[in-house]
């Protein structure tokens, strides 16, 4: 028997990640992402905004998150955040690959962007930002985190998923388990511009101390930057960087 309320929560829970996974964005935009209709999207978005739960743009209607959820993320940081560990390895990767690198971190189903560090090279691929989401096995940091998942999670996973709708034919299930026995023999994952054509990736798993592939270092950049000459230099850069921060996390000074 469900909890009373918990539809509820699960609700608003769905609608201020919809609000967080973009840099703003319209009512209809957050009822197209939490799954509601527009009429309860509205109501829910007024009520957090009287919270200040999120903030609404008044000349463009667009909804951002708000100061309490500001203050929350600071007090939650304490806790949960690795950022600073990961920000100078992120660094360090933007600037040996001269590509664009992130530091993802795995949420259930998803991967959450924390971390966006620009490289050297002038023409850049803008698909990562901070706080945007995607669902794993979709962009290089998602598919690297899901491919060293237990076998049976991956099945289940796929089982319970249907990424074509959204993401395009290159996510069905078949494609993905290729691409995940790819990952699993290379050590990285390659995405060749599956989410926005030109725009390719690669990724790497850092893990727990319990062993758990929770959060990814990525790079991405133009098709041109990633052919099959240079893969293997840049996959050779993630894995190291992926171990040191995971023996970071694992051991933080």
């Amino acid at each position: 028997m469900e909890v009373q309320g918990a539809q509820v929560v699960r609700r608003v829970g769905a609608v201020l990640r919809a609000v967080a996974s973009a840099q703003g964005c319209s009512t209809s935009e957050v009822a197209l992402t939490s799954g509601l209709s527009r009429p309860t999207t509205h109501r829910l978005l007024v009520s957090l905004q009287g919270e200040g739960f999120v903030d609404r743009e008044q000349a463009s209607g667009r909804w951002f998150l708000g100061p309490e959820t500001y203050l929350m993320g600071m007090v939650a940081a304490e806790r949960f955040d690795v950022t600073r560990h990961a920000r100078d390895v992120v660094e360090s990767l933007a600037e040996a690959t001269g590509e664009s690198a992130f530091f993802s971190v795995r949420r259930q189903s998803e991967t959450i962007c924390l971390v966006r560090v620009e490289g050297s090279f002038p023409i850049r691929s803008f698909v990562l930002y901070e706080g945007v989401r995607f669902p794993l096995g979709v962009a290089s940091a998602g598919l690297a985190i899901l491919a060293h998942l237990p076998k049976q999670d991956v099945e289940q996973y796929l089982r319970e998923s249907e990424l074509t709708q959204v993401w395009g034919p290159g996510h069905g299930r078949e494609e993905l388990r290729d691409r995940i026995e790819q990952t699993r023999l290379r050590g990285y994952a390659v995405n060749p511009g599956l989410i926005v054509e030109g725009s390719w990736g690669m990724g790497a798993a850092v893990f727990s101390s319990t062993g758990r592939p929770e959060w990814a270092l990525s790079i991405t950049g133009v098709e041109s930057r990633f052919g099959p000459d240079r893969q293997p230099e840049l996959g050779r850069l993630l894995l190291k960087a992926a171990h040191g921060l995971t023996q970071l996390l694992r051991h933080p000074r």
